[in-house]
């Protein structure tokens, strides 16, 4: 069994699939660098007490009668009051000199470090008994000419319940902030995206009726403006082919009728009376002319919609230009002489290109040029090349078109005189558009009303290689 490939995520998702990761390693960066201050600055001031202590215990000791006066110190302390502090001194031996009452019962004198240290280098290490914990601290001083061993201990209960706390609450606050940031996010996300889903209604009112329908890039974030303009551009392509198709359909309509009316109108005259055999031989050939240019103009159209479809395949080949050109020449040199028409072919080169499109190409400009030129007139034919390509210049002798009409002579059924309907079907210079499209090439048109019309053909490719 396949199945099915999963929905791509939205965008409102993916958003905050992104924002809440980011904005939780920052909360969760920023409150651990908080809670590490905070519980380093209290070890820092404890330390600092702790050692502030030592320095009045180093001061009681160098003082007249120290010792008794350390001990009257020490002994002062209230029966059963909690003391911040626990004070011992040691002879060098390790015997007791003077303790804080209790002491002994607490904290041991060997739950102190057994290397004390001076005074500036000394840190103090956490111990815990009896539910409480207790920084200690041992260090040695010398005083009235002796060496003494001070140990120092400070409840840090109360430190360590506030750093709990305090930890507890930064989790709190993280986990809060998290909640947040997919609140906010989520928030964030639909109210950024709201121009699309404006976007969207507005788009779906677009159909073949309102391709006018306009997205003003002004009015939309930047981001969404590429989008509004790409659109725009989209529409305005849509709303020209479907202006061009209307109008393609309607001229087919028309091309097709008018043989299809011929073929009819002369096949009803000939049925409503009996005829001789010659009159019936005449229609059966007006129907045949008719019925070839019925398959002329499908065949055209064929070649049009393959070559738009990239469906016509290329088989470019070299071959002999000016030979290619003094055929295409010769076969309408029976119409020209009837006309007093000349044919001038001119220029020498290889062509690059599908020869039988080329033949086709070239036959229908000469075709054109044939048909539209004054009895009496000229047509040239020449041939170039370079490192380019090939070039084909056809130009007569005729009326001209004028210039308003240049933009628009390859469409497809577009005549100059649309009065002129039974010379041709329009499809001449659209097929030849098409092939050098095909070829990757290009065709000029430059005209004069009263001296001639000059198309250019370009062939790509090939080197321009000279004939040899």
């Amino acid at each position: 069994m396949s199945s099915n490939p999963a929905e791509p995520r939205s965008i409102a998702s993916q958003l905050v699939l992104l924002f809440t990761p980011a904005a939780a390693l920052l909360l969760f960066c920023g409150l651990g660098v908080l809670y590490w201050i905070i519980v380093r600055h209290a070890y820092a001031e404890d330390r600092a007490v702790l050692l502030d202590k030592v320095a009045a215990v180093r001061a009681s000791l160098k003082s007249n009668g120290g010792m008794a006066l350390l001990n009257q110190e020490l002994r002062a302390t209230p029966a059963g009051q909690r003391a911040p502090y626990w004070v011992r001194v040691l002879d060098p031996k390790g015997r007791v000199l003077a303790q804080t009452p209790g002491m002994d019962q607490l904290l041991a004198s060997d739950l102190f470090s057994s290397r004390a240290a001076a005074p500036l280098a000394a840190e103090p290490r956490d111990y815990e008994a009896g539910g409480k914990l207790f920084s200690l601290l041992s260090v040695t001083a010398p005083a009235n000419g002796q060496l003494y061993t001070i140990q120092v201990a400070q409840d840090r209960t109360v430190d360590e319940q506030f750093e709990k706390q305090f930890g507890l609450l930064v989790m709190v606050a993280l986990v809060c902030g998290i909640v947040a940031s997919v609140i906010i996010a989520m928030t964030v996300a639909k109210r950024g995206l709201r121009p699309l889903e404006t976007m969207t209604r507005l788009l779906m009112r677009v159909g073949p009726t309102r391709l006018d329908e306009k997205v003003p890039p002004s009015e939309w974030p930047r981001e969404l403006q590429p989008v509004a303009i790409a659109f725009d551009d989209m529409l305005d392509r849509l709303e020209d082919s479907f202006t061009r198709l209307s109008q393609f359909s309607a001229d087919l309509a028309h091309e097709l009728r008018t043989p299809l009316a011929n073929i009819r109108g002369e096949a009803e005259v000939a049925l409503t009376r009996l005829r001789s055999p010659n009159e019936y031989q005449a229609v059966i050939e007006s129907s045949v002319a008719e019925c070839a240019r019925l398959s002329g103009i499908i065949d055209n159209l064929l070649f049009l919609a393959r070559a738009e479809a990239a469906e016509s395949k290329v088989h470019c080949s070299f071959f002999n230009g000016r030979a290619a050109i003094e055929r295409i020449a010769a076969y309408n040199e029976a119409i020209a002489e009837e006309r007093g028409l000349t044919i001038r072919c001119t220029g020498e080169g290889q062509v690059f290109a599908d020869p039988i499109l080329f033949g086709r190409a070239v036959s229908n400009l000469v075709d054109n040029a044939v048909r539209f030129t004054a009895d009496g007139g000229a047509i040239d034919i020449c041939l170039t090349t370079d490192g380019s390509g090939a070039k084909i210049t056809v130009a007569d002798t005729g009326g001209g078109i004028p210039a308003e009409h240049l933009s628009r002579v390859f469409d497809r059924f577009y005549r100059v005189d649309a009065s002129r309907s039974s010379e041709g079907t329009g499809l001449g210079l659209a097929l030849v558009k098409s092939i050098a499209d095909l070829h990757g090439g290009s065709v000029l048109i430059e005209s004069e009303v009263g001296r001639g019309t000059t198309i250019t053909l370009r062939f790509p490719g090939g080197g321009g290689k000279e004939a040899g």
